[in-house]
């Protein structure tokens, strides 16, 4: 028996398309040419009307139960005959976010799954997996966790900071490990959010939601969620079709969209042959600005230049798991550089260079700011001999003037100074100053990349910035 993940991508693949359609019979807005006085063969008509116009335009349908228990039990009824209206061929996503523990939750799994038959469910995660593992014993269905949700107040809750994370991304990391076949369900109007899940989940699916009647932007959406094979978000939409004058020409119409952003952006990976960001970088970037990092406004620099944006990297400190992760990217760039020891420049760059010192094992020094007029009166503080080659570690640079400034304090106690390494260059002209003083630069990562990946996880960012 295949899997559901096999059935949803054979199905994505054979109609071209990422489209889940929402089957959510309410009497109210029941055509008016479907109304015959008898409300659930109306409501009948109108799902299979949908169906008909619809299962050669989507991927999956996704019918919402609380419409048909609200039904009463005729409700059941016809949600049967709606799932028997729908192609084998097309599989079932059961709107259910159940959630509950023990035998309840046992229950409810064979309720979605041995007597209804559908093929996926969404679960509510806050009982943990005891509420979640019912239903991860039916290896062939799929699961859709609830993440971060499309309502306006979800960040009231999924926002909230659990240690130095949001809890939606504690909800991803602690769920995801456990079954190959949970995937998580992340509005579409907070790509932002739904970027990072897909740098926790790279190969699951995500059920994204609130596109259209509850405004998110869909090219921001499957920018921030697509998998690297063009697959792995399903985009919900239920208003949008279903109370469209066609529905059909409205399924179309979201389909040529979804295949138009696939197609811009599997043609923006191959311009200059480029690839595209790997998750880590993608998740580093995103860390840098969720934390707050990134200011924009008017500010003066401190080389003097006049800025629309200002970095304020002296913020990793309060952010142990973001700090470790910056330092492993310097590590990474150090273990191609042959040195003793590495020089941290004050002061931003003193908490990165202990946490690379850390991460590496390769010994910290570092050039005072001003000169000691008491003690030893010493330069360069550390253990270090004459001779011996070092990096300095940089926390950005603009115009290199602070990493000129440290190299050449380190040069005049005897020290070999020929690499610097930055988390991030802003590409105005350092790295040259740095070069005509014989100084190579390694950037962690530059302006333009960063402003490229954030832009694509749906981030709106100042139009003077470029």
């Amino acid at each position: 028996m295949r899997t559901f993940d096999q059935r949803l991508t054979a199905a994505a693949q054979r109609n071209d398309t990422l489209l889940c359609v929402g089957l959510d019979p309410d009497p109210a807005w029941l055509p008016p040419d479907l109304r015959s006085g008898d409300t659930l063969q109306d409501l009948l008509r109108w799902n299979r009307r949908i169906i008909q116009a619809t299962a050669d335009q989507v991927c999956c349908y996704k019918p919402n139960i609380a419409f048909y228990e609200a039904l009463g039990p005729e409700g059941w009824t016809l949600l049967q005959e709606t799932l028997a209206a729908i192609p084998p061929e097309i599989p079932v996503l059961l709107d259910a976010k159940r959630g509950d523990i023990g035998s309840t939750a046992a229950a409810y799994a064979r309720a979605c799954f041995q007597v209804l038959g559908v093929d996926a469910v969404t679960l509510n995660p806050y009982l943990g997996w005891d509420g979640v593992a019912p239903f991860a014993r039916y290896p062939d269905k799929g699961l859709f966790v609830l993440c971060h949700t499309s309502n306006p107040s979800a960040t009231a809750l999924q926002d909230l900071r659990v240690g130095d994370r949001p809890l939606y991304q504690v909800v991803a990391e602690q769920l995801l490990p456990r079954a190959p076949n949970v995937g998580l369900v992340v509005g579409a109007t907070y790509p932002e959010a739904l970027a990072q899940v897909r740098a926790l989940a790279p190969d699951r699916w995500l059920l994204v939601p609130g596109v259209g009647a509850q405004g998110g932007d869909l090219e921001a959406a499957l920018r921030a969620g697509l998998r690297e094979d063009g697959l792995g978000v399903l985009v919900a939409v239920t208003r949008g079709v279903t109370r469209a004058a066609d529905p059909r020409a409205a399924a179309q119409e979201l389909g040529e969209r979804i295949r138009a952003i696939r197609r811009q952006r599997r043609s923006e990976g191959a311009v200059a042959g480029a690839p595209r960001p790997d998750r880590a970088r993608q998740e580093l970037v995103l860390g840098i600005h969720e934390l707050g990092a990134l200011r924009f406004g008017d500010f003066t620099l401190a080389s003097g230049i006049r800025s629309s944006l200002y970095i304020d990297l002296r913020l990793l400190v309060s952010r142990p798991p973001l700090l470790a992760q910056v330092a492993q990217a310097y590590g990474q760039i150090l273990a191609r550089i042959p040195c003793h020891r590495i020089a941290g420049v004050p002061y931003a760059a003193l908490p990165i260079g202990t946490a690379v010192s850390l991460a590496t094992g390769i010994p910290l020094i570092y050039p005072r700011k001003e000169a000691k007029a008491h003690g030893l009166g010493q330069t360069v503080e550390g253990k270090w001999t004459p001779g011996e080659r070092v990096v300095i570690v940089e926390d950005l640079i603009t115009s290199g003037g602070s990493t000129l400034r440290a190299a050449q304090q380190l040069r005049a106690a005897g020290l070999v100074v020929e690499d610097a390494v930055v988390l991030i260059d802003r590409e105005q002209g350092g790295a040259q100053r740095l070069a005509a003083a014989g100084i190579r630069l390694h950037p962690v990562l530059r302006l333009g990349e960063m402003f490229a990946i954030l832009r694509q996880a749906g981030v709106h960012l100042p139009e003077e910035l470029g």
